[in-house]
């Protein structure tokens, strides 16, 4: 008599869970609509689309890169003067950037550029010995100089080259990005001989200046080589180093199969993507209540987004694009939770019950 109490116990909760299920919509299959298609493939073409501009992004710059050439120590100068034969000269720049000419004696070279050098040496022949002087600077070799890539490219290392180079130009001889390379480029310039904003400024009102400190340019490799800002295509000098590092991660915790962090690789992804990269959600998942956290600085706080991942997969909500260091955290249903754990009940329930013989 107890054993029939007992299995018809079981059976009582047996019908409420299967009325509970019926009752609920049948899971949906995922499917990809052609618009997240669209995206994915434009997004694992994003890499191979700024290696294409690396590559043909010196071709299309409006300027002449030559022209901003920064003289220094080695450099060979073909320096003439219109129809002052005796003032004509070829001169190396020595060690400590300097040059000797007739008349005027030594003057520092070092950082300037030839329209600048052409300048001056004009404004002293004009102060005392010509009248009108037309002054031309050749540079006739160019010192070699050696910048460094590191990070995220094909081909790391140290490059020696001669003449202006810029961003794009050692970016192409470092073989392009690799697919993980992040979206910015540090310039590290350890000796800048270019004057920042604030020590400009300090040796105007009178100030001493000491050694050249060591500069960091930050630059944003969408805008230069997808949206082709090409201001930002930097002239480099000897001692610079470009670093790329690494994409940054997204971050994915909460109910699902395999929470943990996962590299962008320099790719745009979408929460949805993000979430079949954690191994899908559990059974207990409360997807319309993801979250998702957002750092927008060090000073600024976290932006917390909520999303609705049923309403992503039929199509009602958008499909956010993450940014790095994203988290993204699936909470618990309440109601899938006490369900499961019903059932878990039940299963030990009719495994620990010997069913009589029939």
């Amino acid at each position: 008599m107890r054993r029939i109490f007992t299995l018809s116990i079981t059976c009582f909760f047996l019908v409420i869970l299967v009325a509970s299920c019926a009752s609920a919509p049948p899971p949906k299959k995922e499917i990809v609509s052609p618009e997240a298609q669209i995206k994915e493939i434009e997004s694992s073409m994003q890499v191979k689309a700024m290696n294409e501009k690396i590559l043909t992004g010196v071709l299309s710059a409006k300027r002449d890169l030559y022209r901003d050439y920064k003289i220094g120590p080695e450099d060979l100068l073909e320096i003439s003067v219109f129809e002052e034969e005796k003032l004509n000269k070829t001169v190396r720049v020595s060690s400590q950037g300097n040059i000797n000419l007739p008349l005027l004696g030594i003057l520092r070279v070092k950082g300037l550029t030839a329209n600048e050098l052409e300048k001056e040496i004009r404004d002293l022949l004009a102060e005392k010995y010509l009248q009108d002087p037309n002054v031309n600077v050749f540079i006739k070799e160019y010192r070699s100089q050696r910048i460094s890539v590191i990070g995220a490219v094909e081909k790391p290392g140290v490059f020696e080259v001669t003449g202006q180079k810029t961003i794009l130009d050692i970016l192409a001889m470092a073989g392009g990005l690799k697919e993980d390379a992040g979206q910015l480029l540090f310039l590290i310039r350890p000796n800048s001989s270019t004057p920042s904003v604030e020590e400009t400024s300090q040796k105007g009102e009178g100030k001493e200046l000491g050694e050249p400190k060591p500069q960091t340019f930050v630059i944003d490799l969408g805008d230069l080589l997808v949206r082709g800002d090409l201001t930002l295509n930097a002239p480099l000098v000897h001692g610079d180093v470009l670093n790329i590092p690494l994409s940054g991660k997204i971050y994915v915790g909460g109910e699902v199969r395999a929470p943990g962090g996962f590299p962008i690789k320099g790719k745009r992804i979408t929460v949805s993507q993000a979430i079949a990269t954690a191994g899908g959600l559990t059974s207990k998942a409360d997807g319309p209540e993801t979250k998702i956290f957002r750092y927008a600085g060090r000073d600024d706080g976290k932006e917390i987004l909520l999303v609705n991942l049923d309403a992503i997969h039929e199509g009602k909500q958008e499909d956010l694009y993450l940014k790095e260091n994203d988290i993204v955290i699936v909470p618990k249903s309440g109601t899938k939770t006490f369900l499961t754990e019903l059932w878990d009940f039940i299963k030990g329930r009719i495994g620990s019950v010997a069913l009589p013989p029939l």
